[in-house]
């Protein structure tokens, strides 16, 4: 992300350094890298929420097109029927050793 903030700002907060460039006390460097830790922490702790909302979401969705399969699948009545066909062809069939 490209820095926005001009070289000589007037602001009177938050003007953007390059800590590397800068010649900055250790205590200062100490503080930047707790704010960043902070601000990670808060980006990490949105982040897992959208992921843990995300999967339930995907889940929800994994168990209702399994749900629905099953649910078709016991529907279908091709098979007793064919089962029936095949009793009524053998009783009203010739009489065999094989029956």
């Amino acid at each position: 992300m490209a820095d926005k903030t001009p070289k000589e700002s007037n602001a009177r907060f938050a003007t953007r350094i390059d800590p590397t460039k800068e010649s900055l006390s250790p205590e200062q460097l100490h503080f930047i890298r707790q704010v960043e830790l902070e601000q990670w922490k808060k980006k990490t702790q949105q982040l897992r929420t959208r992921n843990v909302v995300t999967g339930l979401a995907i889940g929800a969705l994994v168990l209702g097109i399994y749900g629905y399969t099953f649910y078709s699948v016991s529907q279908e009545r091709i098979m007793d029927e064919m089962d029936e066909e095949a009793k009524l062809q053998r009783t009203q069939g010739p009489k065999t050793g094989a029956n």
